[in-house]
């Protein structure tokens, strides 16, 4: 590490007069396929049905994207009976329960599934899972709403949430010899990891996927911040606060040394955490546009003499399909 740094200088001040401050930055980090194919999706809607394109729940979660699709003329609610009659609806990349597209169908709303393919994934083994008659304990965070959505695609009672290692110790299913596990795809892959092992332990014949359901995403950009936080006194992560990939990445950051900050963008940041600071590390959660990382290291390049480096641990090549309606 170069010699810790002093507090930093304000933007405008003598470039030579600034401290050095090695930077490091995680690749990969911000969006991932199904955010890009979700914002896709309803900029795709707006050009094709013209404004307004309403949007039942935050398409993903990041006020700046919002934002701008509000600009273009997306309308964003919580519930489809929000939505006005004769016009045409988006479903966020989070997936949404089975009656909110019936619902759709029986008022005869156009409407668009955003839902990431990783997740309808999800879906689909939940569905297979009862059809074998098993109960299903699913690893998440209760109020997500892709928990929400994939509890929606069964019958109630089919699920049981399990949110931290101590319910997977103590939950007492009704029939233990016919179990199935699923998970959301957005969690830390080191406490899914104990959990999983738990219920294994506990349940010799649970069903499930080999490992978990965290999506690829999700798992490259913690591996990232792994490799990249021991380095580190300080872990910048770009993204919402009710973005679990985002908090999730916060989270690893300081399990691995570093103090770590979750800022939705440049304005956010707080220069008395660079007292002391020698190396920063930046990354960004999934729903984290690309502008917003470098919005961040130009703040870093007029308060310091950076000396940057890219902590590379996966290249990513993912491109999911969009939806027929949006195509033909």
């Amino acid at each position: 590490m170069i010699a810790a740094a002093p507090a930093p200088l304000a933007p405008d001040a003598n470039p030579a007069a600034r401290p050095a401050l090695s930077v490091l930055v995680a690749a990969p980090r911000g969006f991932c396929a199904g955010v890009d194919r979700a914002i896709h999706i309803v900029e795709l809607a707006l050009q094709r049905w013209g404004a307004p394109v309403y949007v039942r729940h935050e398409i993903v979660h990041n006020k700046f994207v919002v934002d701008s699709l509000k600009d273009k003329g997306a309308i964003f609610v919580e519930e489809l009976d929000e939505v006005p009659d004769g016009v045409p609806v988006v479903f966020s990349a989070h997936g949404v329960p089975k009656a909110v597209p019936a619902k759709a169908e029986e008022r005869g709303l156009t409407y668009v599934d955003a839902t990431c393919p990783l997740v309808s994934k999800v879906h689909r083994q939940a569905e297979r899972l009862v059809a074998q008659g098993c109960h299903i304990l699913f690893i998440g965070h209760e109020g997500h709403p892709e928990v929400i959505g994939t509890f929606g695609q069964v019958p109630d009672g089919a699920m049981t949430l399990i949110e931290t290692l101590e319910d997977a110790q103590n939950v007492q299913p009704a029939n233990a010899g016919k179990l199935g596990f699923l998970t959301q795809t957005t969690l830390s892959v080191d406490d899914t990891s104990d959990m999983v092992a738990e219920l294994k332990r506990r349940f010799p014949g649970i069903e499930g996927p080999r490992g978990d359901d965290i999506c690829y995403a999700t798992s490259n950009r913690q591996q990232a911040v792994k490799a990249m936080a021991p380095r580190c006194d300080l872990v910048l992560v770009i993204g919402a606060a009710n973005s679990s990939n985002s908090q999730r990445l916060r989270e690893v950051a300081e399990r691995e040394g570093a103090r770590s900050y979750l800022i939705q963008r440049a304005t956010e940041i707080d220069w008395r955490w660079f007292e002391g600071v020698a190396t920063v590390g930046i990354t960004a959660g999934a729903s984290a546009p690309e502008l917003l990382v470098q919005e961040v290291i130009a703040d870093l390049n007029a308060r310091y003499q950076v000396v940057s480096e890219n902590i590379t641990t996966a290249v990513e090549e993912v491109v999911f399909k969009l939806p027929r309606a949006l195509t033909v």
